[in-house]
């Protein structure tokens, strides 16, 4: 019978404007929570695959200061134009 009215009363106290408003508060604020992890997440991903980007960057550009220069590509043959007049 303590189980019932303590149900009761617990009910009762959703079903009220304040009750209500309480748990739409609670609902907002774990929304807030949640929306600012995913964010703390997005934040520390991109500046991981920033870092690596500038890393990979910073490599390629070493690497090709200390490759070898290309030779230049061969200049094609001009065609002559045999025009029939």
């Amino acid at each position: 019978m303590i189980d019932s009215k303590q149900q009761r009363a617990r009910n009762n106290g959703a079903r009220t404007a304040l009750g209500l408003d309480q748990v739409w508060e609670d609902r907002k604020a774990l929304a807030k929570k949640e929306r600012a992890a995913e964010n703390a997440a997005n934040d520390a991903k991109t500046a991981r695959l920033k870092a690596l980007r500038l890393q990979k960057e910073q490599d390629d550009a070493e690497a090709a200061r200390l490759a070898p220069p290309k030779p230049p590509a061969p200049k094609k043959r001009a065609v002559r134009r045999i025009v029939a007049g």
